[in-house]
């Protein structure tokens, strides 16, 4: 895998010619700008920007007006190759918060570790409902500490309205879940997204987090994705890096509203 050409293919396929990613949500091309437009609990945001100097501060205002008139609040996807090289100030200069960057991590699908062995006593059980959606959304608060109601209504409409785009996996221990995450799938691309992948305090470094990685590559090699891609945080990386994982470039989410 060369990185160049591997982040080339993921700008063009999943960025500049990005498709919804739930019911109700819409894709805009407006000059250099690509944007998702949906309902209050879907992503909304820019995917990516191919702005200069001279357009950068302009088409940041625009976009703040378009989901202020929309009553949204919203994401700028920002990567570490976008331009203009400040961007990233200029967004902060208009208003909007930096969350944690991010790592951007590919690989084959194919080549990751196809035999990932569980913790005794743990079962993986496909989320197919809502009572399976709860349990997701119960791990990831608990892992991470955030409210994650949103997440959990944006995977009951896409398994509602397009169940072949998306699937979830939670880990249970005796009943109880412990580890979840989700798999989404981009239709005509070559890659699909782990996304999610949180495991329960006590639960922790028992191989359940690298499980889940190779449960969901093996589900997207099955259905026809070569890459897999993470937005790794900085606690992921390192396991993603063991099993194979190529960086491309790094991520940072630039929020406005809410």
């Amino acid at each position: 895998m060369e990185p160049q050409h591997l982040r080339d293919l993921y700008d063009r396929q999943l960025r500049r010619e990005a498709r919804p990613d739930g019911p109700g949500c819409r894709i805009d091309r407006v000059g250099d700008v690509v944007r998702q437009t949906g309902p209050a609990h879907a992503w909304n945001g820019v995917l990516w920007s191919g702005l200069g100097d001279g357009d950068a501060d302009r088409a940041v205002a625009e976009q703040i007006e378009h989901y202020r008139a929309a009553g949204l609040s919203f994401e700028w996807k920002l990567y570490a190759h976008d331009t203009p090289a400040d961007l990233g100030d200029r967004l902060l200069a208009a208003g909007f918060t930096a969350e944690d960057p991010e790592t951007l991590m590919v690989a084959e699908a194919a080549a990751l570790p196809g035999d990932v062995p569980l913790p005794e006593g743990v079962e993986l059980r496909a989320v197919t409902d809502e009572s399976g959606v709860r349990q997701v959304v119960e791990v990831h608060e608990r892992a991470f500490g955030t409210d994650s109601a949103h997440i959990g209504r944006q995977l009951l409409d896409r398994l509602a309205a397009d169940p072949d785009t998306v699937t979830a996996v939670v880990a249970l221990a005796a009943g109880e879940p412990v580890s979840a995450a989700r798999l989404e799938l981009c239709p005509g691309t070559d890659f699909a997204g782990l996304w999610g992948g949180g495991t329960v305090e006590g639960w922790r470094g028992r191989g359940l987090y690298r499980a889940l990685v190779s449960h969901r590559a093996r589900i997207a090699a099955e259905r026809g994705h070569r890459y897999v891609q993470v937005d790794a945080a900085d606690t992921s990386r390192p396991i993603l890096h063991r099993l194979g994982f190529l960086t491309l470039t790094t991520t940072t989410p630039y929020t406005y509203g809410g």
